[in-house]
């Protein structure tokens, strides 16, 4: 599929993710509508911060992705969705459980039924590496075990789950994309490098943190970002569920050592109870598989590997050190 010629609707537009996607697209031409949650003070999230050149060429839609009739108008005229809007923070789950199945699955229900209505000719659906749970083997392909950890992995199930089954049922062309744990500059400090990077730019040399045991398979923003790209390119994707990962595992510890080389400080790591998942609850280990994506669409990890992560860092940690950008996270609180 040529995008070129497509309109694109991204939801989840003004989030972390969502916001470099758009932007990305609307530098390289593309014709956009962003989909951002409707607020009275008319703010676009990160995209408040896109260069004017992107915000001119930008068409916004102001609107609640668990409204089933705002959805399907957002979505009137759009060739290709790529759907990113949901609650994801993992803690704030054990909390309010009951947002999570609203903005999650009936979000991506919407999303879906609208398709049908539509006709939509690509419907992108992201999932997360979180409903693999613990690893079971490693490299985690696509046919790892789906294991809910947490009531936020589980919605994330549902909603793939909901996403197969309109393909099957309906026909509707949906593709999976499955990304670990992305990060760089913008993301919540409900992250774990944002957690650490902010703490130290903000003076502190006594890092609090939850376990520092468990591994992940960081991915940079920028390899995310061209992982959408490439599936919603891909025809061949339509029913698929592909993972977007940079096949290398580090453990936090690790990764905070490696941030603390980087900025040139010596820091302890200090356990707070509250920040520790249930312990039936934490994922010990992912690492990805990226054989799919590569084999489907042609996409690799510009950012792979340990030198890759040092580079994603490095870009990461400039970005949240300028001082216009620390101030907008409050490095002293735990945040849900």
């Amino acid at each position: 599929m040529n995008l070129k010629n497509k309109k694109i609707l991204i939801t989840g537009a003004d989030g972390f993710i969502g916001s470099h996607l758009t932007e990305e697209l609307v530098r390289t031409g593309h014709d956009v509508r962003a989909f951002v949650l409707y607020n009275s003070f008319n703010s676009w999230g990160w995209l408040d911060q896109a260069p004017q050149d992107i915000q001119d060429n930008l068409e916004v839609f102001a609107g609640d992705i668990r409204d089933p009739h705002g959805v399907k108008e957002a979505m009137q005229g759009c060739d290709v969705v790529m759907h990113l809007a949901a609650l994801v923070a993992i803690p704030y789950s054990y909390h309010s459980p009951d947002t999570y199945v609203d903005t999650n699955i009936k979000g991506t229900l919407n999303i879906l039924q609208a398709a049908r209505e539509l006709d939509t000719e690509k419907v992108v659906c992201t999932s997360t590496s979180e409903v693999y749970g613990t690893a079971r083997y490693v490299p985690i392909d696509e046919d790892h075990p789906l294991q809910g950890q947490s009531p936020y992995s589980a919605t994330k199930i549902a909603s793939d789950q909901m996403a197969l089954a309109f393909y099957k049922s309906f026909g509707t062309p949906v593709a999976i994309i499955r990304p670990f744990n992305t990060y760089g500059p913008r993301q919540s400090a409900r992250a774990v490098i944002p957690t650490v990077i902010t703490q130290i730019a903000s003076g502190q040399r006594v890092i609090k943190l939850g376990a520092v045991h468990p591994t992940r398979d960081f991915n940079y923003m920028k390899d995310t970002v061209g992982g959408f790209i490439a599936v919603a390119k891909t025809d061949i994707a339509v029913g698929e569920v592909i993972n977007i990962g940079s096949n290398y595992e580090i453990s936090i510890g690790g990764l905070v050592e490696l941030i603390a080389e980087i900025m040139q400080v010596k820091v302890e790591i200090q356990t707070e109870q509250e920040r520790l998942r249930p312990e039936k609850s934490e994922v010990e280990r992912l690492w990805a598989d990226n054989t799919k994506a590569k084999k489907l669409t042609g996409w690799e990890p510009q950012y792979a590997g340990h030198e890759g992560l040092k580079r994603g860092l490095t870009d990461t940690i400039a970005w949240f050190s300028d001082r216009e950008n620390l101030k907008k996270y409050r490095s002293g609180i735990y945040n849900l």
